[in-house]
């Protein structure tokens, strides 16, 4: 088995349009060889496939039809992957929700995707309970997963073996699912409002599944291990679909552990890592481990990786790295290295031609000169290469296809080479004195000084019209470490002087959503607190320079 693409070309020429279809060419070619791995429990396509078969016929049971959303609320465990195949099965669209989602986040996408049946994990039931009934009308019943499954959620509910005891004798009959056919929804971080479901179509879910594997070199015989979560698009695309569609196996651990990483890389005997780069950071900076020589490991795909990071997994590690890529999940690969290339260092690797057609542009969507920075738009070069819209907001949906491009949010530039760098999210670009400021440069930056453990760097409403910089960071355990003074010398070393920041503020944690992300609206809209340094009410000036 291996993943249909041309050589010469590196565009799919044949091969699956959907995911079923792709699970089915598995089942013909390798119904029971290794195909997930977690934690240890082992899992072939054919015993997923059996399994998906018997919850779909619950499913079905429970009134979902064509169309109809399945939420999920579960870790990384084999039953969320099955419920995805048995959503589909059904012509049904699968919702997996962060597990940090609780509250008036939990009830938004349900209430939002107006899903009608929830499989949710026994630790997290109660938190369907509180919000069910009352502010979830559509939601019906729910397919509790654990050792624990007698929760009373206010539904109808059944435990999992309950489910798949109940669909085993349920004729599930065939439905015809195509490219343009909703997979799933994929809801957004919401850093700037609440959350907004993106529609992904089948061929989207496969197209990106083969993208990577074409972009990573990946073969039949790769393992690839993650601790990525499965209500992420990326471990669904590369984990899920990508191993129907390769070949070999995936691993997926419950959660990451740097402490684990080494044993659990000898166990699976993986060959590729996906992960964030800020787990390849934690691994690199880590003390070596007993269990380290003799690994198979081939490549470590993470980004964004800084070329120190980098250069620790080629050197001492003899592993590749995979970081030059963009994209969202709204459309990737926007950007990827080409195969045989080398990344310039902070690059995004080029514009995915085979997919994309990529420009940056001004705001009025004019391309802007070699160099320049504007914003990162994109188009595909064929149908359902990316997502469907926003669910129940077509405003939205039409806002950020005007003039016929997809608008990313993201600022970047290309080079003279061909090569896009990331330069910051529109919305956290700073302008002060006429000049622009990119907050994930400045991040990167003090990111730098040994006492910052972590940082946000964004405006403040200036008395001069435009943005003062402020720095608001969380410090490594220890006092004294650093004053905002000296961190603020330190910086007039390290960037332009318009960039100097005005504020800093020390906290013991940065405001995030359940994803992790960092709630810079949150920080502009608290502007300059009690707590936080002026200075130029320090009098602490600099020369121009």
């Amino acid at each position: 088995m291996g993943i249909w693409v041309a050589a010469t070309l590196g565009v799919m020429t044949s091969g699956p349009t959907t995911v079923l279809a792709a699970l089915t060419e598995r089942l013909a070619d390798d119904p029971d060889g290794p195909y997930l791995d977690f934690d240890g429990d082992g899992w072939s396509a054919r015993a997923v496939n059996t399994a998906a078969l018997a919850l779909a016929g619950t499913f079905l049971d429970l009134g979902v039809i064509r169309g109809d959303r399945v939420a999920t609320l579960i870790e990384n465990r084999v039953e969320q992957v099955i419920s995805f195949f048995a959503a589909l099965r059904l012509g049904a669209i699968q919702v997996p929700i962060n597990t940090a989602y609780r509250g008036e986040f939990l009830r938004h996408v349900l209430a939002d995707c107006g899903a009608r049946v929830i499989v949710v994990q026994d630790d997290l039931a109660d938190r369907v309970g509180a919000i069910a009934r009352e502010t979830t009308p559509i939601l019906e019943a729910a397919v509790i997963v654990g050792e624990n499954p007698a929760a009373d959620l206010g539904l109808r509910t059944l435990s999992w073996q309950e489910a798949l005891d109940a669909g085993a004798t349920v004729a599930v009959p065939e439905v015809a699912v195509g490219p343009a056919d909703l997979a799933c929804f994929i809801y957004t971080a919401g850093t700037t409002g609440p959350s907004k479901g993106c529609m992904l179509p089948h061929r989207y879910v496969v197209g990106l599944a083969e993208q990577i594997a074409r972009a990573w070199g990946r073969r039949a015989d790769d393992v690839v291990l993650t601790p990525l979560p499965l209500f992420h698009f990326n471990a669904i695309s590369v984990c899920v679909v990508g191993t129907l569609l390769t070949g070999g196996r995936a691993a997926i651990v419950r959660k990451f552990s740097v402490s684990r990483f080494w044993p659990e890389v000898q166990r699976t005997q993986a060959t590729m890592l996906s992960m964030l780069g800020s787990l390849a950071i934690l691994i690199a900076n880590a003390e070596d481990h007993p269990e380290q020589a003799g690994h198979r490991l081939r490549l470590c795909a993470a980004a964004p990786m800084p070329p120190a990071t980098d250069s620790v997994w080629r050197e001492r590690f003899g592993c590749a790295t995979f970081s030059g890529g963009y994209g969202l999940t709204e459309a990737s690969l926007i950007s990827m290295l080409p195969a045989g290339e080398t990344n310039k260092a902070g690059a995004a690797g080029k514009p995915n031609v085979h997919e994309f057609e990529v420009q940056i542009v001004d705001d009025n969507d004019v391309p802007v000169s070699v160099g320049e920075t504007g914003e990162i738009v994109c188009r595909p070069n064929g149908p359902n290469l990316m997502f469907s819209g926003y669910w129940n907001r077509p405003e939205a949906t039409v806002d950020v296809s005007r003039n016929l491009w997809f608008h990313t949010g993201d600022l970047g530039r290309l080079d003279a080479d061909g090569f896009l760098y990331f330069v910051d999210r529109k919305k956290d670009y700073l302008r002060r004195r006429g000049e622009n400021i990119s907050s994930f440069e400045m991040e990167r930056t003090l990111i730098g000084h040994e006492a910052v453990a972590d940082v946000a760097v964004h405006a403040v409403a200036s008395e001069q019209g435009e943005d003062d910089v402020k720095v608001t960071a969380v410090l490594v355990a220890g006092e004294g470490l650093v004053t905002e003074e000296a961190l603020c010398r330190w910086c007039a070393d390290r960037v332009p002087y318009f960039a100097i920041p005005r504020y800093i503020e020390f906290r013991l944690d940065l405001p995030r959503n359940p994803v992790g992300r960092v709630l810079k609206y949150q920080l502009r809209d608290e502007g300059v607190t009690a707590a936080t340094w002026d200075r130029e009410a320090a009098g602490v000036t600099f020369e121009r320079r």
